[in-house]
């Protein structure tokens, strides 16, 4: 629920001037530079469920981008569900400019970073297993079919005559010379 600001990250998409968004294309962030504005989730809309988003970590001039961000709910806005594949509507002012689709959200600590809850294991823990005594004769070697096997274990003549050295390309002049001595 959206009772206090939260920590989002997703990805953006930045609508193009000729469907109504920034008439100077997506916002161009630095390192010391947070994109702030105004949002809403739907089915509210701009006039009744407005609230502040600072993103950040997008990049410059991209019209779809992942996003870090910051939601923080308008004063004395009820409660609102934010989870991952909620779309918030960015505007400036009541104008749409942008989307993001949230893929990540915490609550936010008092000191202004985001929770993030430790991930469970999910490798499943195994058990040692005790090794199978074989016997020295009972190893037999994989079978190979035996044009493969030929393949890797024969030699071929070209295998026995030593590489040859590099040499560095021959001047112009002397690929002219034997072109007109042909």
């Amino acid at each position: 629920m959206m009772t206090g600001s939260l920590a989002v990250r997703g990805m953006v998409v930045w609508l193009t001037p000729q469907q109504g968004g920034r008439v100077s294309g997506p916002p161009e962030p630095d390192y010391d530079y947070d994109y702030t504005a105004t949002a809403f989730l739907p089915p509210r809309t701009a006039d009744d469920g407005q609230a502040g988003i600072a993103l950040r970590g997008f990049a410059p001039s991209a019209w779809r981008t992942q996003a870090d961000g910051i939601l923080v709910p308008g004063q004395g806005n009820k409660a609102q569900q934010i989870v991952p594949g909620a779309v918030v509507v960015i505007t400036e002012g009541t104008r749409p400019v942008g989307f993001l689709t949230v893929e990540e959200v915490h609550a936010m600590a008092p000191d202004g970073t985001p929770v993030i809850p430790p991930k469970p294991a999910t490798e499943p823990v195994l058990e040692p297993v005790e090794p199978v005594p074989v016997a020295e004769d009972a190893i037999e070697p994989p079978y190979r079919h035996s044009t493969a096997a030929a393949r890797w274990t024969s030699t071929h003549g070209s295998d026995l005559v030593p590489a040859e050295p590099l040499t560095a390309e021959p001047a112009p002049d002397e690929l002219l010379k034997a072109a007109t001595s042909l």
